[in-house]
């Protein structure tokens, strides 16, 4: 069986956790609690301040699913997790352009630590209103040509998983 570490990174509410919750077969190790920071526990009450894992079996391949916070103040735990990683996926809201350009640093911050590690866009929030297009997202996190933008519903399990068997095809 093979084995893949896949690593989600993404700016605070893109839906990293859901992601993780959702794809996962087995319980899910999250170390989510209660937000501090007051203006960002207006828009939710609990934070990943570490790590959430989980596990999805896609045919003969195992996928060990590894969430990192949002946060700025985590932002430590990006490195620690993304440690030896086979394919980063970089979820952002398509329905906040705000967050993107959080997202435009997460993703060269990525880039710089993890050279040679493939990366996929995934769209989360496909499902919201006024939704950006993955063209759009593309466009605006300025992406090079080669790069795949996916769209998402990170609490969709047909949704999740077909961004999964995407990473899979971009790793193989």
């Amino acid at each position: 069986m093979k084995r893949y570490k896949v690593v989600i990174l993404g700016p605070f509410n893109a839906g990293k956790t859901a992601f993780v919750r959702t794809a996962s077969d087995m319980e899910v190790l999250t170390t989510e609690r209660r937000n501090s920071d007051l203006e960002a526990a207006r828009i939710k009450a609990e934070t990943t301040v570490a790590l959430d894992y989980g596990q999805v079996r896609l045919s003969d391949r195992l996928l060990h699913l590894y969430g990192t916070p949002g946060q700025e103040r985590f932002d430590f735990m990006r490195t620690i997790v993304g440690r030896n990683a086979d394919v980063l996926l970089l979820l952002v809201d398509s329905t906040d352009r705000g967050s993107l350009m959080e997202a435009m640093q997460i993703l060269r911050a990525a880039r710089r630590t993890w050279r040679n590690v493939p990366y996929l866009v995934v769209a989360n929030k496909q499902d919201g209103r006024r939704t950006l297009s993955t063209e759009t997202i593309a466009r605006l996190l300025k992406l090079p040509r080669t790069a795949h933008v996916v769209p998402c519903i990170a609490r969709d399990r047909e949704s999740v998983l077909g961004v999964l068997q995407k990473a899979i095809e971009t790793i193989e």
